[in-house]
């Protein structure tokens, strides 16, 4: 099978684009690299959960540096900016970059992100910055829309059924203080 690099925010999003990959004749390579996710425990717990649900379905998951200083200074003047706005452009740009440079560290020349399983999102934001991050690094950026099909509500299903912490928020502080 051919390897993917997914990048993934919590086992919640990664439930079904996990399984639709598979489907597709990838091997997900989920990488989860999310300095936006606060506070502190917030982002541990979205990680355990994910590494939980990784291991049970033994996938491989690499697991980035949490670069949160880095993150605030990336943002920075956008703090104010709705959600779906300038700042989540300005984040999907950070976090797909590096998943860009993560998959050809590991010689993965696919890329995508379960950012398109949320209803949340804005799609061509994220195929945008997706598409920059890859051209960049001379990589392939997937645009399967996870939403398809009930995507959404599949990965809920599976959230349920395997008993996932659901956040109520994207995990961005300016946007938990809205």
């Amino acid at each position: 099978m051919k390897k993917i690099m997914l990048h993934a925010c919590c086992a919640v999003c990664a439930g079904y684009p996990i399984e639709l990959l598979q489907t597709k004749g990838f091997e997900p390579i989920v990488y989860f690299f999310n300095p936006n996710i606060h506070p502190q425990e917030e982002y541990d717990r979205r990680l355990n959960e994910l590494i939980h649900y990784c291991e049970k379905k033994q996938i491989r998951l690499i697991i980035g540096e949490n670069k949160t200083e880095e993150w605030f200074s990336y943002v920075k003047g956008l703090e104010n900016e709705p959600e779906r706005g300038k700042r989540c452009q300005k984040c999907f740009e950070y976090r797909l970059t590096e998943t860009a440079k993560k998959a050809v560290e590991y010689e993965i020349d696919t890329m995508t992100t379960t950012l398109f399983i949320s209803p949340h999102k804005v799609r061509n934001d994220i195929i945008e910055q997706g598409k920059k991050a890859a051209e960049k690094y001379n990589i392939i950026f997937d645009e399967t829309d996870f939403r398809k099909q009930n995507g959404f509500l599949k990965t809920m299903q599976i959230a349920k059924n395997e008993n996932f912490y659901r956040q109520k928020y994207c995990g961005c502080i300016y946007a938990q203080n809205k």
